[in-house]
Order: structure tokens, then C-alpha cells, then sequence
């Protein structure tokens, strides 16, 4: 349908009053209450196509993008800020954490632009390495599409900004003024963006993350309490062929370690490694090794007694030899707030709306919306894409959530003020 077709139509549904002030010019409807009216009549017919839509995500998933190559998720970032450039945002590009890609950060057009807005919150770093399109490539099979990011969570990102970019052209605009922020290192935690984050979502009203939808489709309200923790085993080196027992080794030694900790897990709080190095040479007992161990738990108390648990493995004897443990980045606690569920009930109306119910709940798998959660700012996770298989050599999506969850988002920016 063309645009000019579509916002004759938009505007034929308003109310009098506002026809009336707008009846010799097709144009943006500066009536937010109208505009929010409307948009719940019409929201199925917003000119979303998901085949199109996939074909634009493509030219995302293909730049890979992992958080330990700086190089290539400025690749991204370059990519997606052409993209919001074209949608008519300023784009600002932020020094990422040292070792680690930039960000960016984006805004755009509207009457009340400065003042406390809805911000749009995403990650473009990937858990996979360089070469992964060779094992995952992008491709289409039936209702499903594959690659490394799509899911996880470059489809959000991508439909998002589809979703304000339509609003746009077709002349309608926003309560609140939008800006999106793209951040480079959540996949290891956020440790040198989360001060950017909040610093970031201090100014808006509203944070929208489309990180992946849960698996019947739902919105996530809440995330579990997420603790990292590095570890090092240190032992006394020895040539293994012709002094094996005046060794000790580290790898050994964390091997009995990584038992004990994954032992420690229970229904309160889990326990899991997913990291090790240890030594170089096969013939040398190897004297250090290193690991990393995540813990997750639903409420903060059993998270900071897991933590305590974790803390009082280290033990070192007088030459130095031992196990330590230290702990990493922490994401805290992320309870459903009245304002965060005051969201939901507005998206749930937008879905029914468009024909579907929606769910909500807390959920694991932390993400950056830990922490504007907890900073009190109503935020609502899990608007991205549908699909399964995140952060695997199966990663997919529902090709058709693309438009339904655009729809989605759409309908959430014209309703929140």
C-alpha cells in the first residue's frame, strides 16, 4: 500500500477535531492522545512485510560480529548506524570499553526531544567467533531462518528499528520522543558498558529491550541475579616424562575444583563453569589454569549467599599454591516493578489488538535490562524476535515474528506517554 494511500487512511480515523486541523495537509497528526487511538484500529495494517524485513536482517547477521573482536562489531556498528541515519536519527558513536567495540547512541526527531523519553536498548556483540557463517549460515528453511545474532539479538534490534522507522514514514508521530542506545560487550556481562547503560536510561521514562521473546512468545518482567567469578588454580611446574611427582598441577587441582562447584548447585541458586586454560606444553605439569564459573539465582539474597559460597572455596598454602576465586561482573536482581507491569498490561492490549495473547514472566539469561530494572526505570525485555536456539550452531527465528513483533513494538511507542 503506498504511504500516501496508508496516512489518508490514518487520518480519516481520527477524531473531528483533530481532521479538521490537519484536512489540507497530509501530514504528521501532532495530537499524541489521537495518534494513540488510532494506532489501536490499525496496527494490523502497518506496511510490515516479514520477507522484506528478513532480507534486510540478512545484511546484519552476515557481519559477524563477536565481543572479543573489536574490529569486527565496529563493523556493526558502522552497518546499523548507516541504518538509523537513514531512518533520520543523529547518531553519536561512544568509545567502547577498552579492548572492546564502540557503541552508539541514537535519536530521533520529534517536539519534546531532550526531555524524558522511550529508550530502546540492544546489544550487536555475539558469543559467536569469526568463521561461525561457515558452521551457521544465514539461510531460510520453511518458517525458520538461521544464523549467528539472528536470534541473539540482532532480529530485535533490527525489527525495532524497522518499527520506529515505519512510524515515520508514514507520519506518525510519538508521544515521546524515541532513542535507541547499542551497546558492544553484554555477552560478557556488560562490564565496561553498564555505566554507559545507566547513564543512559537515568534520562528516559521507558526502556524497551528486544532481546529474544521467551518461548511461547511472552515478554520477560523480571531477570534472576547473575553472578560471574574468575579462578585460578596454582601449582609447581615439573617436566611430566622425567620429574612427574615433584609436580603439581593446576589443571588437576581445578578439575577437583570445577566438580565441587558444579556440585554446589540446588534449586535456589546454580552453578556452572564454562571456561578453562590451562597449560602449554604436554610435557610440563602445568602450573597454573585458569577458569570462569557462572552463578544464577531468582532472588538477590540466594544470588549474594551463592556468591559467599563461591568466595570461601579459595584456600592457598604458604608457597603460594592453591585455588583462588575472585569475583567478576555481577548483574543484580531484576524484580517486576507496578510500573514495569503497568507496561505489560499496555503491551497486552496492543497484542490482542493484533489478534494474539501475550505472556509475561521473570526469566534467566540475564540481559542490560538488570540493571535499568533495578535502577526503578519501568523497563519491559523479550520484545524481540520468536525463535530458539540462542548462543548455538541452531540459533533461528520464526520468520513471521518479525512483522508481528514490529507490530508490537509500534503499537507500545504510540501508546506509552
Amino acid at each position: 500500500m503506498p504511504p500516501g494511500d496508508w496516512r489518508r487512511r490514518y487520518l480519516a480515523r481520527v477524531p473531528e477535531t483533530v481532521r479538521r486541523r490537519r484536512e489540507a495537509s497530509i501530514g504528521p497528526i501532532p495530537d499524541p492522545g489521537g495518534c494513540a487511538k488510532l494506532a489501536s484500529m490499525i496496527l494490523a495494517e502497518l506496511p510490515f512485510d516479514s520477507g522484506t524485513m528478513l532480507a534486510g536482517l540478512k545484511r546484519w547477521v552476515e557481519r559477524e560480529s563477536p565481543t572479543f573482536e573489536p574490529h569486527a562489531v565496529n563493523a556493526m556498528m558502522d552497518l546499523a548506524s548507516g541504518d538509523l541515519a537513514a531512518a533520520g536519527a543523529v547518531v553519536e558513536r561512544i568509545a567502547g570499553p577498552a579492548g572492546l567495540g564502540d557503541c552508539v547512541r541514537a535519536s530521533f526527531p520529534h517536539p519534546r526531544r531532550g526531555e524524558p523519553g522511550v529508550l530502546v536498548m540492544g546489544h550487536l556483540d555475539t558469543v559467536h567467533a569469526l568463521g561461525t557463517l561457515e558452521k551457521l549460515p544465514f539461510r531460510r528453511e520453511g518458517e525458520l531462518a538461521y544464523g549467528p545474532g539472528v536470534l541473539d539479538m540482532k532480529g530485535g534490534i533490527f525489527l525495532a528499528l524497522e518499527a520506529i522507522a515505519t512510524l515515520r514514514r508514514i507520519g506518525v508521530e510519538t508521544p515521546l520522543p524515541v532513542s535507541m542506545l547499542l551497546t558492544s560487550d553484554e555477552e560478557i556481562g556488560s562490564p565496561g558498558c553498564r555505566a554507559i547503560i545507566e547513564a543512559e536510561a537515568a534520562k528516559h521514562a521507558y526502556v524497551l529491550v528486544p532481546e529474544p521473546a521467551n518461548l511461547d512468545g511472552g515478554l520477560v518482567t523480571g531477570r534472576y541475579a547473575i553472578a560471574r567469578f574468575d579462578m585460578e588454580a596454582t601449582g609447581l611446574s615439573s617436566h611430566a616424562g622425567a620429574d612427574l611427582r615433584k609436580g603439581r598441577s593446576a589443571i588437576a587441582e581445578m578439575a577437583r575444583r570445577i566438580g565441587d562447584i558444579e556440585a554446589m548447585t540446588g534449586d535456589d541458586c546454580t552453578f556452572s563453569v564454562g571456561v578453562i586454560h590451562g597449560g602449554r606444553w604436554v610435557n610440563c605439569v602445568p602450573q597454573s589454569c585458569k577458569a570462569e564459573a557462572l552463578s544464577m539465582a531468582k532472588r538477590q539474597r540466594d544470588l549474594d549467599d551463592g556468591v559467599d559460597r563461591m568466595l570461601a572455596l579459595t584456600s592457598v598454602d604458604a608457597d603460594g599454591m592453591g585455588f583462588r576465586v575472585s569475583r567478576g561482573v555481577t548483574r543484580p536482581v531484576w524484580e517486576p516493578s507496578a510500573a514495569t507491569m503497568a507496561m505489560f498490561e499496555i503491551a497486552h492490549e496492543v497484542a490482542r489488538d493484533l489478534g494474539f495473547e501475550l505472556t509475561h514472566g521473570s526469566a534467566g539469561a540475564g540481559s542490560d535490562a538488570n540493571f535499568t530494572g533495578a535502577m526503578g526505570i519501568p523497563s519491559l525485555d523479550g520484545l524481540g524476535v520468536c525463535g530458539e536456539g540462542w548462543h548455538t550452531l541452531q540459533e533461528h527465528i520464526v520468520v513471521d515474528s518479525l512483522a508481528q513483533r514490529a507490530r508490537l513494538m509500534a503499537g507500545l511507542l504510540t501508546r506509552l506517554s
